[in-house]
């Protein structure tokens, strides 16, 4: 089973999408080109697509779970204007080629890049990115690693229904591997660019055991029969730190811009 079936309505509901500096800097980092094209890979239900209208104009959305092409859909057809052209595809990111040439100006990987064979599919972006283009990867922390106490006490609830190792889907989150810039460095997009863009969040109670099952560490399949035991458990135990029924987060999101040494020295 795929580690994300059955969560992409609350992936679309309650995920938060990427903030707006963080969009400009991606905008900024990419070239341009008319019609300027982005490819989104493991785009989920769209949320980086919406962030980045206002800058392309050809838009790509790959993800390899059909029901989040789905919520993609909805949530971006009625978004779009007739400046706009939007395809959607169902591929594994290591697989997918564009349309014969199709070539990207920028491709982003919001918060997919662990998921990926990293080695090949960047081989495979090398086939078809556009000589001056740009691969940006990007992820913010998740509730499973951040370290305030009412994300740990959320953690820990999920460990006492599921077990102390993280799940992914019905399978085990697997430990992380090189760093994305070591990965990035060794391949054809070895010139690398980082930032942090901060982003601070309101979350209701709601709003988390939203978020926990857009997770692939604790999607709903996973409960069983006991889900309203869980959400019962959950409540019980953030409910001492909500202030006005207000949890607050400081997160942060990692980004990484990454094109050919060869486009480097051409600029």
């Amino acid at each position: 089973m795929n580690a994300f079936a059955g969560t992409s309505a609350y992936y679309r509901r309650f995920r938060p999408g990427i903030p707006v500096a963080l969009a400009a800097l991606l905008d900024q980092a990419a070239p341009t080109g008319s019609p300027r094209r982005l490819l989104d890979i493991g785009s989920c239900p769209g949320l980086v697509v919406r962030a980045l209208l206002p800058y392309f104009d050809d838009l790509f959305a790959v993800d390899a779970e059909p029901g989040m092409l789905t919520e993609a859909e909805a949530m971006l057809r009625p978004a779009l204007d007739a400046a706009h052209r939007l395809q959607l595809r169902h591929a594994l990111a290591e697989d997918f080629l564009p349309p014969e040439g199709w070539q990207p100006h920028l491709v982003t990987c919001g918060r997919v890049f662990h998921w990926l064979n990293q080695p090949r599919f960047l081989d495979q972006l090398n086939e078809y990115l556009a000589p001056d283009g740009v691969v940006a990867i990007f992820s913010d922390r998740s509730l499973w690693t951040v370290g305030t106490p009412w994300q740990q006490a959320a953690r820990e609830v999920v460990q006492d229904f599921l077990g102390e190792q993280r799940k992914a889907g019905d399978g085990v989150f697997s430990a992380p591997g090189p760093s994305y810039e070591e990965v990035l460095r060794a391949s054809a997009f070895s010139h690398v660019t980082s930032a942090v863009v901060p982003v601070r969040r309101q979350w209701k109670i709601s709003q988390v055991l939203g978020y926990l099952y857009s997770t692939s560490f604790a999607a709903p399949h996973l409960f069983g029969d006991r889900r309203d035991a869980f959400e019962l458990a959950v409540t019980n135990a953030l409910a001492p730190f909500a202030v006005s029924g207000v949890l607050a987060e400081d997160n942060a999101f990692t980004v990484l811009t990454a094109h050919r040494a060869s486009a480097h020295e051409g600029r």
